[in-house]
């Protein structure tokens, strides 16, 4: 089973940066996906981004033009860069790996956007 450990979550003013990331316990190439969720207080996780082992990738409509889902294959590391942050990005950030029998999630790191 693949560990996901998220790091870079904090406190940022609203149209302020941040970028995560999400360090892998083994080899990209080994993952099909991997994907980065949020979950507000109160709401169920919702997908922000997907980044596949060939390196195509999806968005959110909601944070299209603002994030950057982004790998790092010698890091075994994927990052989220969020730019032109706003309050209601404040959520929960998970990184999530998915393969052929593999559901992994990481334990999430928090970000808050102060309006």
């Amino acid at each position: 089973q693949v560990q996901l450990v998220e790091s870079g979550g904090g406190l940022v003013q609203a149209g302020g940066s941040l970028r995560l990331s999400c360090a892998a316990s083994e080899s990209l190439y080994s993952i099909s996906a991997i994907s980065w969720y949020r979950q507000a207080p109160g709401k169920q996780r919702v997908l922000v981004a997907t980044i596949t082992r060939g390196g195509t990738t999806d968005y959110a409509d909601s944070v299209k033009g603002r994030f950057t889902i982004s790998r790092d294959n010698a890091k075994n590391t994927v990052y989220l860069q969020m730019n032109s942050l706003k309050p209601e990005d404040t959520a929960v950030y998970y990184c999530n790996a998915q393969r052929f029998g593999l559901n992994a999630w990481g334990r999430g790191t928090q970000l808050t956007v102060s309006s």
